[in-house]
């Protein structure tokens, strides 16, 4: 009988070692987070406009999604504890209920403190589908691919923004707002029933959940235990080690938020259409971007900030030239480029840094950063509109990134593969 030679075998055991990204739990937790995600991105340019419609003006638009976030970062904080308690089942069928059932009350009124009501509401949701969603994915991406699945995930529920972010404006534009809220609601509750597939509790320390749909069954393999990635600890160089990626995306996702609630409205005298391409080329440019440092990650161990976040004030900058087609849909292109990149690379530098026990723990602070710098970015602008304008905002945005780029440049040494530092 042959014996396969050395290479042959070794090769066999490569193979099968490799395991899936895109098992069912996975599936389920993708079509979870599309649900949430899209009833976000539908009402997230609309709000603001329904806000400033009904006389709130450009300091209301900033509020609503200022409003959002702070419901949005609240919910964050907690959800760690939340999800040890009660597991991912319940918390993401809660989040689908508080996302869905408030956008069906938007329709009955725009009073503002109404309308503040339901942002505050629905950021909660929104949270804790952040945080359940990202360290669910980690949990759930097998060892060593752990880059690549996040990567994976981060452009499956980019498609939403695509989607959803220009119709939204386009659908508000010419159907009213009405319709928008209420095919929020619906995504948002159509999502629930994909939640019994998801695992019922996270993983205890130093097991993975790869390929199990629930805590019991990850538990009957404890093979995984010893294969399960750990941390080592963050280089003395990081700054700040989970603070230094924090900072650096929130004053990425400070940008975000001008952007996403403000855009339509500088560009509502010239055009519903351009507003909704230059959505459009931004939602679909992030998710392409994330997906290629998720897999630049895995194949090269590293990657750094500076190069997004120079883009992101590229982009930010270029929309002071608004309502100029090729300025516009050049920056959104530009942000989301940047934006895509930002969000990947601080996200696995946070993952690498801890144990898979701290995923959710990771998973909110990097969320925090996210909402809480979209959030401070919107009010702020907002209250600067009235005294310079669109054009001068925009120029300050791009400014503020000015004071992160020494951090990102010193991220640029960490390494990102399978959940090593």
């Amino acid at each position: 009988m042959v014996q396969p030679s050395a290479a042959a075998s070794a090769k066999m055991v490569e193979k099968r070692s490799v395991q899936p990204i895109v098992t069912g739990p996975m599936v389920r937790l993708l079509v979870a987070s599309l649900g949430a995600l899209g009833s976000f991105y539908l009402l997230m340019p609309v709000v603001p406009s329904y806000a400033a419609a009904a006389g709130a003006g450009g300091v209301g638009a900033g509020l609503s999604t200022g409003v959002l976030m702070l419901g949005t970062v609240l919910a964050e904080l907690a959800s760690p504890a939340w999800i040890r308690r009660y597991g991912y089942r319940t918390v993401v069928s809660l989040a689908l209920l508080v996302l869905g059932l408030p956008a069906a009350v938007l329709p009955i009124s725009s009073w503002p403190p109404l309308v503040l009501g339901v942002c505050l509401v629905r950021g909660a949701g929104l949270g804790i589908v952040f945080v359940a969603g990202s360290a669910l994915a980690a949990e759930l991406a097998p060892a060593g691919r752990r880059s690549e699945g996040l990567g994976l995930y981060g452009a499956a529920v980019g498609v939403p923004s695509i989607a959803c972010l220009p119709a939204g404006v386009w659908l508000s534009g010419h159907h009213g707002y009405r319709p928008v809220f209420f095919a929020g609601a619906v995504l948002a509750l159509l999502a629930l029933l994909a939640v019994p597939g998801l695992p019922g509790r996270t993983a205890p320390p130093g097991s993975a959940l790869a390929g199990s749909a629930s805590r019991e069954s990850a538990l009957t393999e404890p093979a995984r235990a010893e294969s399960a990635p750990t941390a080592t600890k963050p280089d003395p160089a990081d700054v700040g080690g989970l603070a230094g990626p924090a900072m650096v995306f929130a004053a990425v996702a400070l940008v975000a938020g001008v952007l996403l609630t403000f855009l339509p409205l500088s560009l509502a005298a010239a055009s519903h259409r351009l507003a909704a391409v230059a959505l459009l080329v931004q939602s679909c440019t992030t998710p392409l971007a994330r997906w290629a440092a998720g897999r630049y990650g895995d194949r090269y161990g590293g990657g750094t900030l500076l190069p997004a976040v120079v883009a992101v004030a590229m982009g930010a900058g270029a929309l002071a030239w608004a309502p100029n087609p090729l300025a516009v849909v050049a920056g959104a292109a530009l942000f989301g480029i940047g934006f895509g990149g930002a969000q990947h690379v601080t996200l696995a530098l946070m993952f690498a840094r801890v144990p898979t026990s701290g995923f959710a723990r990771a998973s909110a602070l990097w969320n925090v950063a996210y909402d809480g710098g979209m959030g401070i970015g919107a009010v702020g602008f907002g209250l600067l509109l009235d005294p310079i304008g669109y054009s001068a905002g925009f120029v300050c945005t791009a400014a503020v990134l000015i004071t992160v780029l020494v951090p990102a440049w010193r991220q640029r040494h960490a390494g990102l593969t399978g959940g090593h530092a």
